[in-house]
């Protein structure tokens, strides 16, 4: 155990004394603080408003309007603009010298190169490109759709986007045709923001031909704005057609316009939708998740601020590609003044040459005060024997951040013995937990709580955060203290969805969080799929998914799309996926084929259905292993049995989670029991 380093003030201190000046509130411990946000979420939400001065241009009563999970009111009668809070920091960031947004690709970095962009050039970028989209005809509440990599463009076009009151969605250019389109066919996208390829691992991976597919298939895309990165030299309009106009991107963001022709951000009510984003289910589409401005600025400065501990003159690099929730959470970065550091590129180097000191050398290159990587990461830097701090000056880190899945105590221990020790004491290991589900965190870390291996440090403030047994008859279950239960929240926050897109009374969202418990009064109980555990000493553990959702390296998919992807090869007549995600192991994912009759599962037919994967949805959701089998487990009603599969491969006893008069199959089981309890006793 060790405890961050004692630096004055945090965050979390300023905001005490505030809480202290203002409503005369003291807190003698964390806890009691905690205790105070869920149980008066309306005087907590609105002292959040508060101490972050946030502006609304029109009158409003309270912060909690109306209690109820789903559709809590908040903020009725308040207007925000996420870009508007992000852009109030330009000219006081710009007179102290720090630049909005510091960016390196990899032959950049190669190069010990870093670009800046400073305030003043992101809020003319962002007042131009507005403007374009405007006169493109782009209204409030039109879907603007991004195929962009981790780029500065990429959040000067998000930033574009919410200030005219759009709505801004976007995927990773390593993600293929079938992922991107089960997402952008559902919200009928008017504008396309894209490049034309994108690097990685010194590859180049060109994405022109790809895009002309994936246009075909989204017919009200009216506008096409495309980023030559490949290649300067690419034909623009051989993306227009009659009825669809193409345009350069880079062109538009050059457009020299005096400052009275920006678009400035347009006042929006609190719950005006800001962004749409997809957790995937077990079945059928990708969820398409929509959350408010005002929500997401609320608990962007809630997390980052008071629980990360970020301060204006301070540089946040959290790794992460377009397609994970973790770049939203980078680029809020922005709403709190900070400087962000924005890396394009492979974490650990290239097919022929590993590096995963990569990102150690980003850091040291952009001075990052806060350094945030995936779980994942932290155990590959670990095994290749990563030495950080030869890697470069990293002598400005004083935080690092972990999420994705549980970060290993072997991690811990590395981290603490190969990076800086701000004041002569371990780094500040901050790791969170929560979800692309509500874009913010319900565990996470604090810089003057102790450290401890494999926990998260606390619940965070305003989310009412417990471990829940099974529940009873009446769908109530009770919460467990030093015991493994469900991850449930039982009060709103305001970042939870407004709704999912195209979802008729609300049915798909209340399947994903509410099916299971309800409180003692009927009302909802939000149950987020993980396992939990809170500790005595008040931190948190999670033991990964509790459903058969995919939480590949950090990037949560749907098995349904693994199966789209896979099923299609003619060998195949059916198949099974689980992803074991699991305190200190290792992440393992079996793809479980059934062939047809008489074919046997060769290497040839494994690299095609790898391939397949791969091209369809992204190389981070190859499976680790695949086996024959001559049947996949199946309800009587049909459906595949991931979710008992999974708890089997995780030890579950097999009569625990087969009921096998329950079954279409129940022969196959004895297959899959076998294969458990080999791999079990292999450790």
């Amino acid at each position: 155990m060790t405890t961050p380093v004692a630096q004055q003030p945090h965050q979390i201190e300023r905001y005490q004394a505030f809480l202290q000046q203002r409503l005369d509130l003291r807190f003698d411990s964390y806890d009691a603080l905690w205790q105070w946000s869920v149980s008066e979420l309306g005087a907590f939400w609105l002292s959040v408003w508060d101490f972050f001065e946030l502006q609304s241009s029109t009158p409003f009563k309270q912060a909690l309007c109306e209690e109820r999970m789903p559709g809590a009111r908040w903020f009725e009668g308040a207007t925000i603009n996420y870009a508007a809070q992000a852009l109030r920091h330009a000219a006081a960031a710009s007179a102290a010298g720090r630049p909005a947004i510091v960016h390196a690709n990899e032959a950049m970095l190669a190069r010990g190169e870093l670009a800046e962009l400073s305030w003043p050039e992101l809020q003319r970028q962002v007042g131009t490109l507005a403007a374009a989209l405007r006169g493109m005809g782009v209204r409030r509440g039109d879907r603007v759709v991004a195929y962009m990599p981790n780029i500065p463009q990429t959040a000067v076009a998000f930033l574009a986007v919410a200030s005219l009151g759009a709505i801004w969605s976007v995927c990773s250019p390593d993600m293929g045709p079938v992922a991107v389109l089960d997402r952008f066919t559902q919200i009928e996208p008017k504008a396309l923001i894209c490049v034309d390829g994108y690097v990685y691992a010194g590859q180049a991976v060109p994405r022109l031909a790809l895009l002309r597919e994936m246009l075909d298939a989204l017919p009200t895309v009216a506008h096409v704005l495309l980023l030559p990165q490949l290649d300067a030299a690419a034909d623009v309009q051989a993306l227009a057609r009659p009825g669809r106009q193409a345009h350069h991107l880079g062109a538009l963001l050059a457009q020299d316009l005096a400052p009275a022709q920006w678009v400035q951000p347009e006042p929006l009510p609190f719950d005006h939708p800001l962004w749409i984003v997809y957790s995937s289910g077990t079945t059928g589409l990708p969820k398409p998740i929509v959350h408010g401005h005002g929500g997401i600025v609320l608990e962007q400065l809630k997390g980052g601020v008071l629980h990360n501990d970020l301060r204006p003159e301070d540089r946040f690099h959290w790794y992460s590609s377009t397609g994970w929730i973790m770049w939203n959470c980078q680029i809020s970065a922005l709403l709190a003044g900070c400087t962000i550091c924005l890396f394009d590129g492979s974490p650990g180097g290239s097919r022929e040459q590993a590096d995963w000191a990569t990102l150690w050398r980003f850091a040291a290159l952009s001075k990052a005060n806060f350094f945030g990587a995936g779980a994942a990461f932290y155990a590959s830097c670990l095994k290749a024997g990563v030495e950080p701090m030869a890697e470069g000056d990293l002598s400005a880190l004083r935080a690092v951040g972990s999420t994705g899945s549980p970060l290993a105590d072997e991690c811990y221990d590395w981290i603490w013995a190969h990076c800086p020790k701000p004041g002569g004491r371990d780094i500040w290991i901050a790791c969170i937990s929560g979800g692309t589900d509500f874009a913010g965190a319900f565990l996470g870390g604090h810089p003057l709580l102790p450290v401890r291996r494999g926990q998260m440090q606390c619940r965070c403030l305003g989310a009412a955060v417990y471990a829940y047994g099974p529940p009873d008859t009446q769908g109530q279950g009770q919460p467990l203290v030093d015991e493994v239960g469900e991850l449930v929240c039982t009060r709103p926050i305001p970042s939870m969805p407004l709704r999912f897109w195209n979802d008729a009374g609300d049915q798909r969202y209340l399947d994903s969080y509410f099916d299971m418990y309800r409180g003692p009064r009927g009302e909802g109980i939000w149950r987020h799929g993980d396992w939990l555990r809170i500790t005595p000493e008040g931190g948190a553990i999670i033991y990964g998914r509790s459903d058969a959702t995919i939480n590949r390296h950090g990037i949560r998919m749907g098995t349904a799309e693994l199966y789209r992807a896979v099923e299609t090869q003619p060998e195949l007549l059916d198949s099974l996926v689980v992803d074991l995600e699991y305190l200190g192991r290792e992440s393992y994912m079996p793809l479980f084929v059934v062939l047809r009759e008489g074919l046997a599962l060769d290497e040839a037919l494994k690299r095609r259905l790898r391939d397949a994967i791969k091209a369809a949805l992204s190389p981070r959701h190859v499976p680790s292993e695949i086996l024959q089998v001559q049947a996949v487990p199946r309800t009587l009603s049909g459906k595949k049995m991931e979710l008992p599969v999974k708890k089997l491969l995780l030890g579950a006893a097999p009569e625990t989670v087969f009921k096998r008069d329950a079954m279409a199959n129940a022969g196959c089981v004895d297959w899959f029991v076998a294969f458990a309890a080999r791999r079990l006793a292999q450790g």
